[in-house]
């Protein structure tokens, strides 16, 4: 892959690197490019794999940002050969399905996530349906979420929920800080399930629901399912790959 084209974050530091590696490698305009160089951390790349989604282009992600599992190891040198050694991943983002108090209807996709968080000082309480399926009546929480493989080690492990190898053909569904039932800790769905989050109390006890960086308030219901249509392309350093990532972080203390 020769044609190249480059997007940076507003940090110096991905800055500086967008500078030098234009130098070094030139660039082609971004629809004319093979592949997409992302410099900065996961919030560029979640950006860019939005821009990008079912465009073809797979996006290679240096990390030039403060997080970067997402992304590979910044070097300026040898980047055509770490390219033509790259693996590429597919990931079919979520797609979330909202209704507001209002009585509108938006829909949104989530590469990482799509969570139901409180939006008062009241606890939320939610009520979780699978296919159809009454599963939880009555969840009293901060919020619950359902995340990909690709989001597992984000915000829903910050939350304790399961990190899932890439290829896994399974959702996470993870409470956030539940109250009652205390003791349920979520569960791992076939990718799949159709899953709908009710807000009980809707008027009481307002809840708003963010697909990655999307966000809706006065939120009554939403439906989530991974959508086979859309896919994002992510290349990965063969010596660390994805699959390498999420073993390591299994093994972090």
């Amino acid at each position: 892959m020769t044609k190249i084209a480059f997007v940076a974050s507003d940090a110096p530091e991905a800055q500086e690197a967008a500078v030098d590696l234009r130098a070094r490698y030139g660039e082609v305009a971004r629809d004319e490019a093979e592949v997409i160089v992302a410099l900065g951390g996961d919030g560029l790349m979640l950006t860019v794999l939005h821009e990008y989604m079912s465009k073809g282009r797979p996006i290679y992600g240096m990390n030039r940002g403060s997080l970067g599992f997402l992304m590979n190891e910044y070097r300026a040198e040898g980047l055509i050969e770490r390219l033509a050694a790259a693996t590429t991943e597919t990931i079919h983002p979520l797609l979330a399905t909202v209704t507001l108090a209002d009585g509108t209807s938006h829909t949104a996709r989530a590469i990482n996530e799509v969570s139901l968080l409180r939006q008062s000082y009241q606890a939320a309480k939610l009520e979780i349906m699978i296919d159809g399926k009454p599963r939880l009546a009555e969840l009293i929480c901060d919020g619950v979420l359902v995340s990909t493989s690709a989001g597992s080690t984000a915000y829903n492990l910050s939350a304790h929920g399961p990190i899932l190898p890439i290829n896994a053909p399974l959702l996470a569904l993870t409470p956030i800080s539940a109250f009652r039932p205390r003791r349920w800790r979520g569960a791992l769905l076939p990718n799949h399930a159709k899953v709908t989050i009710s807000a009980l109390e809707a008027i009481k006890r307002p809840v708003s629901a963010a697909a990655d960086h999307i966000e809706f308030r006065n939120v009554v219901n939403v439906l989530v399912e991974e959508d086979r249509n859309a896919a994002c392309l992510v290349m990965f350093d063969g010596d660390h790959s994805w699959d390498e990532r999420i073993l390591a972080e299994q093994f972090r203390y």
